[in-house]
């Protein structure tokens, strides 16, 4: 016997996916209209370089939140005992590593980047400035790979609730 209201898990529901897509949606506008945007306009690697560090960190803020929503969604559906929205443990394995991921990347390797880019930055000397920049990038090539595994696990994560959904209404995906 369900624990909630439909009113409840409608709101639970729209939260949930609703999160998701900041995640994917959010994470899609970075790669494909900001980052080609800030290195066609800005004039430097300096400034659009800082603006892309400003704008991953706001997207990061957005994460947790949606991490939140969508952790507190899935205790709620698995609190409902509703099998209509039963949380399956394909669902859970992929939000567990796309949370896991998005956590290396918010504490471990978006402030350390930072930091290496804010000592590129402040060094001078051309050769000392090459070195430090060629730091940075070796730990951005990972991050962008990490992020882009991230996109596809939130794809993927689309799918399988869109196929939950079609299976929940007696549609065969």
């Amino acid at each position: 016997m369900p624990r909630m209201s439909r009113w409840g898990m409608v709101c639970c529901l729209t939260l949930e996916w609703l999160a998701l897509g900041v995640w994917v949606g959010g994470l899609l506008v970075l790669i494909g209209v900001v980052i080609p945007a800030v290195f066609n306009t800005f004039g430097g690697q300096d400034i659009g370089g800082l603006f892309l560090t400003q704008a991953f960190e706001g997207y990061n803020r957005f994460v947790i939140g949606a991490v939140a929503v969508m952790c507190a969604a899935a205790w709620y559906r698995w609190w409902s005992g509703d099998q209509a929205v039963a949380v399956a443990r394909g669902e859970l394995a992929l939000l567990a590593g796309m949370v896991l991921i998005a956590g290396i990347i918010i504490v471990v390797l978006h402030p350390y980047a930072a930091t290496l880019q804010a000592q590129a930055f402040a060094v001078k000397e051309e050769t000392a400035r090459k070195a430090a920049f060629e730091a940075l990038f070796r730990v951005l090539m990972p991050v962008r790979s990490i992020y882009m595994v991230n996109l596809v696990l939130g794809i993927v994560l689309i799918g399988l609730k869109a196929k939950q959904s079609l299976s929940q209404n007696g549609v065969v995906a």
